[in-house]
């Protein structure tokens, strides 16, 4: 067998044999010829997270989420300012990191924006093709094209800047096979695998300041060839007290979907200027996780102790709602029961429901989604959505 070859299944084993149609009815793919984008985009590569307790922060995500450990780097491979760990669940990659030496720039990372997103890492076929158009459109170029190499093969990455501090690293692996990149190690854990909660990724939400979204949506037209997916405005995305703006970008593929959040003036703040206050700035505000069973993911991270934003009875009970769902593929007293949320568009429909924020600070959170054919973002439920998160603010005291 190559060493080509040997690459190859390795990614495959390692995102779990994730074929293209499941992943497409999972996320809401669509097909797409990359090879005219200027910037292609094959898919996301992985989540990167600054935390303030990695070691426990990576054995949350194993033992509550269901991902498996797969790779570690920290002072016993040599790594002397931080420890990071790989994990993955289906074609979900997280890296868990946190700072080890005193000087550590993640811990001054940490200290001004608490647990957040520092890397939306996307895998391209082309790094330098993307980094020399990026260039031509006035990015700022984190980190030039370079290769790391290992006995696993090389890699080729690099780093360009968006929103905040969040940066998104272009990634080659089609010469690697790897656990994750050099400078990591294999890491499993001697207790049985995990069972997996969620198997895709589905969108990743980023807030950014009033006045500054269509800056940063015209930022995604223009460096990196994404088009506008949709747009929430005025009465789509509002309650009677706070408001917000957003709008979706996506790459040619819809794999990658980016919806970006902004402020509206209103009577009280929003969530998005709550998170703006706590994060410290721009940021990733929630992941989307994709399951083909959000009953039984539901249940069992209820179970393991993660809370959900909540939602009344006359959500449920709502003639004109049951009216405009149909049927759906579980009766809506069991989404009753669980408080999941659910949309109907011309495309089919899709459940979903929002964890609490997961760390101290009231700013990142998880969606989960289960997608029948719809391509939509739930805007049917926005107003339950925000309601919930307001009663949330306000037993705060940040409304």
């Amino acid at each position: 067998m190559g060493l080509e070859h040997t690459l190859t299944l390795t990614d495959q084993e390692r995102r779990a044999d994730l074929d293209i149609d499941r992943l497409r009815r999972l996320v809401g793919l669509v097909p797409h010829d990359g090879s005219a984008d200027p910037f292609p985009v094959t898919g996301w590569d992985a989540i990167e997270w600054v935390v303030g307790n990695a070691t426990q922060t990576a054995h949350f995500y194993r033992t509550v989420f269901g991902m498996e450990l797969v790779a570690y780097s920290g002072p016993e491979t040599g790594n002397r300012d931080h420890v990071a760990y790989v994990l993955v669940s289906g074609a979900v990659r997280f890296v868990v990191k946190g700072g080890v030496a005193p000087d550590s720039p993640l811990l001054d990372h940490h200290r001004r924006h608490g647990d957040g997103v520092v890397d939306i890492a996307l895998e391209v076929p082309d790094v330098d093709r993307c980094v020399e158009y990026a260039r031509s459109q006035g990015a700022t170029v984190l980190e030039e094209p370079h290769d790391l190499t290992d006995e696993y093969g090389t890699l080729r990455v690099a780093a360009i800047a968006t929103f905040g501090d969040t940066r998104h690293s272009l990634v080659d692996r089609s010469r690697y096979g790897g656990p994750y990149r050099p400078g990591y190690v294999p890491r499993t854990v001697p207790t049985r695998r995990p069972e997996p909660l969620f198997e895709a990724l589905d969108h990743v939400v980023g807030n950014v300041e009033l006045g500054k979204m269509d800056e940063w949506v015209a930022f995604y037209n223009r460096v990196m060839g994404f088009t506008n997916l949709a747009e929430f405005i005025g009465d789509d995305i509002a309650t009677e007290y706070s408001a917000l703006m957003s709008k979706v970008v996506a790459n040619g593929n819809h794999r990658v979907k980016i919806p970006l959040n902004e402020p509206a003036v209103a009577r009280r703040r929003s969530q998005v200027d709550e998170y703006l206050d706590f994060y410290q700035g721009p940021g990733v505000q929630h992941l989307a996780l994709a399951t083909s069973d959000i009953l039984r993911t539901v249940d069992r991270l209820r179970a393991a102790g993660i809370e959900f934003l909540d939602t009344p009875d006359a959500y449920y009970e709502d003639p004109e709602l049951r009216a405009r769902i149909g049927k759906v593929r579980v009766p809506i007293e069991e989404l009753q029961r669980r408080r999941i949320l659910v949309d109907r568009d011309e495309d089919g429909y899709l459940l979903q429901i929002f964890t609490k924020p997961i760390g101290d600070r009231p700013t990142v959170f998880f969606e989960l989604i289960e997608r029948h054919g719809s391509l939509g973002f739930g805007k049917g439920n926005f107003q339950a959505l925000f309601e919930a998160l307001e009663r949330e603010q306000a037993r705060r005291g940040n409304l």
